[in-house]
């Protein structure tokens, strides 16, 4: 994992199409805007966890529709 330090404002440019900027800080979150062309999805790490477990509930009852 790659750890960087960043002030608002600041960007970071991942490959070829995202740009991450810090957009705001305090209170122990921070804020970010990603940049990145449409074709490319960017999704929260909680929402893939909750799109999971809500798969694999329907694998257990035997309705995967």
């Amino acid at each position: 994992m790659l750890v960087l330090t960043r002030r608002i404002g600041q960007k970071v440019h991942i490959g070829d199409g995202i740009t991450v900027t810090v957009v705001s800080t305090g209170r122990g979150r921070v804020q970010l805007g990603i940049e990145a062309r449409r074709e490319i999805s960017v999704r929260r790490v909680s929402e893939l966890i909750s799109e999971s477990r809500r798969t694999a509930s329907r694998s257990e009852l035997g309705n995967e529709n």
